[in-house]
């Protein structure tokens, strides 16, 4: 009887829903398939594309993580797997759907051994040790190239280039992007840093007629009358980069100024005169020929300007003036006190250009630059914008294959290998772990299959093929992969279907991790009404009433008894 009369222990708040156990590690993985299942076939050469319209914007894109960002994602646990999706773009740039796809194969197998009984701490230790043998392979078996030529590595970084397009929607132009990739990054100097590489996205004409500046090129900027009467090409000029404003100020709100004479106030009228014209003046005997200012620059400059044949621009974009002072060589200045010569930048030739149906600023034959800017040009914008996001992608494979030289061929190549060698070294084991690496392995084919499949292929026949070819010709296959084109097998690495090692090494590891996360979770604590928008501790009507974000209804209190 007593046992009836033991209190109740209240330990979240009324309208909290709490799951757990298996079926909650269940549902985790099939919201993950749910979406994996969305991406899968944008993967390879003959993937398709998809629409997404989000407020009132729409994108055609086959980017894996720009799906996943797109599709607004609103599971907990599904949201893991746009995490990784994001983190291989910014880490790598390739390889986004690669490794949502492998992830969801993971949790695919995985969710079987969850039924059969087994525990999700077995299936995350056999996952993360085929994960360690599967890096250590990877590295024992990729191509260093460091001993080629200048010349060879070139040509390794054009075709890493051309792999990472082949799956794009520029795969016709994918030698013109390539080799415009590999110069761009060429530019940036040794530390690679990826915003020193400016896209700028103009409307109209060919794709072919894109162009790689090497230097700064940027849109003709809001300007005063005067400006047309400003010289527009220079050749070896003197450039100032300003941060600093150069117009008269208006008096602020409010500001009341007391005057006992008449004549004080032409006195305050001619001090605001005399100080922007002192600027002026000093910027005009500093020697400069370009004038560049993240600030304003008023109407009494501009035409100040043009009557010494100095070419001006107010209100240049912060990043766009970051690129010029790399690509110059000259300093921001704050102040036009003491300007010295040192801080002043060059460039071989300055020209203001008409692209398309915009006007563009172009500091070209910058010989010491640090940076590049690539002038995009196409049809419809959603096009251009596909074509940005896979420029950029080739620039981060190339900024990446810079610094590890190592490659492996793709395809799904290395994917069959290291599920070889993985089905091998199970074979050498006892225990439950045998039967997770095993089916890590398994995993692994997912993406030759899929591969396979998106082309229109037999993905069975294929995948069988590719087996026996691994199995049988031992280290003179281990690049047999799938070719897309013909719906067969080739050798990928022949064939000049490279990827750097890195990109596959990230690939692998997010995915284990993101599974591994997942099959850890047991339990899911969810408050709805902090999903509510209007809702939550610190919202509520704010009269005083004791009504709004405190009062709604829920399933009830989760109760303990004791």
């Amino acid at each position: 009887m007593s046992q009836f009369m033991r209190p109740n222990i209240i330990l979240l708040k009324e309208g909290t829903d709490a799951s757990q156990g298996k079926g909650q590690i269940i549902s985790n993985i099939n919201a993950c398939q749910a979406v994996v299942s969305i991406v899968k076939t944008t993967l390879g050469p003959r993937g398709m594309d998809k629409l997404i319209e989000s407020n009132g914007e729409t994108t055609i894109t086959n980017d894996g993580a720009t799906v996943m960002k797109k599709l607004n994602i609103c599971h907990p646990a599904a949201k893991i797997l746009v995490d990784i999706a994001k983190a291989q773009d910014n880490e790598v740039g390739d390889g986004t759907t690669s490794v949502v796809v492998l992830a969801g194969e993971l949790l695919k197998e995985a969710k079987t051994f969850l039924e059969d009984g087994l525990v999700g701490p077995q299936i995350i230790k056999g996952f993360r040790m085929a994960c360690h043998l599967s890096l250590t392979k990877l590295q024992d078996i990729a191509v260093d190239l460091r001993e080629k030529t200048d010349e060879d590595k070139r040509d390794m970084l054009i075709k890493c280039a051309e792999t990472t397009l082949n799956s794009k929607l520029v795969a016709d132009y994918k030698v013109f992007f390539a080799k415009m990739s590999v110069d761009a990054v060429s530019m940036l100097g040794e530390d690679l840093a990826v915003s020193a590489v400016g896209i700028k996205k103009v409307s109209g004409g060919s794709v072919m007629e894109t162009m790689l500046i090497d230097g700064v090129a940027f849109k003709k900027t809001f300007s005063y009358a005067g400006f047309e009467q400003q010289p527009k090409k220079f050749t070896n000029p003197k450039i100032l980069l300003l941060n600093l404003e150069l117009e008269l100020k208006a008096e602020k709100d409010n500001a009341e100024v007391r005057l006992t004479d008449p004549d004080q106030y032409q006195s305050i009228v001619d001090a605001e005169w005399n100080i922007i014209y002192e600027k002026l003046d000093l910027i005009a005997k500093s020697g400069a020929n370009v004038v560049l200012s993240r600030l304003a620059i008023g109407d009494l400059a501009t035409q100040y300007f043009a009557d010494r044949d100095i070419f001006c621009a107010g209100r240049v974009d912060q990043d766009d003036l970051e690129r010029m002072r790399r690509a110059t060589g000259g300093e921001v200045q704050t102040t036009v006190q003491g300007i010295q010569t040192n801080v002043l930048g060059t460039c071989g030739e300055f020209e203001e250009k008409q692209v398309g149906a915009e006007r563009y600023n172009l500091f070209m034959q910058c010989s010491n630059t640090k940076t590049a800017t690539i002038l995009l040009r196409g049809g419809a914008q959603q096009f251009i914008d596909e074509a940005a996001r896979s420029l950029n992608d080739s620039i981060m494979i190339v900024r990446r294959a810079m610094r590890n030289t190592k490659v492996v061929g793709g395809g799904g190549a290395i994917e069959m290998e290291l599920s070889r060698f993985l089905r091998e070294y199970a074979r050498s084991i006892a225990g439950k772990q045998q039967l997770v690496i095993n089916y890590f392995a398994k995993a692994l084919e997912v993406i030759p299959m899929t591969l396979a499949q998106n082309s229109g292929a037999d993905g069975t026949l294929v995948l069988n093929q590719l087996r026996q070819k691994h199995a049988l010709n031992g280290l003179a296959g281990r690049w047999i992969g799938v070719d897309c084109t013909e719906c067969s097998v080739t050798d990928c690495f022949a064939n000049y279907i490279w990827e750097p090692v890195v990109v596959k090494e990230s690939a692998i590891s997010a995915a284990t991790e993101a599974a591994c996360l997942v099959l850890s979770i047991d339990e899911t604590v969810t408050n709805p009404k902090s999903e509510q928008p209007n809702q939550g501790p610190m919202k509520g009507k704010g009269k005083g009433m004791g009504k709004g974000g405190m009062k709604g209804k829920g399933r009830g209190a989760r109760v303990l008894k004791r």
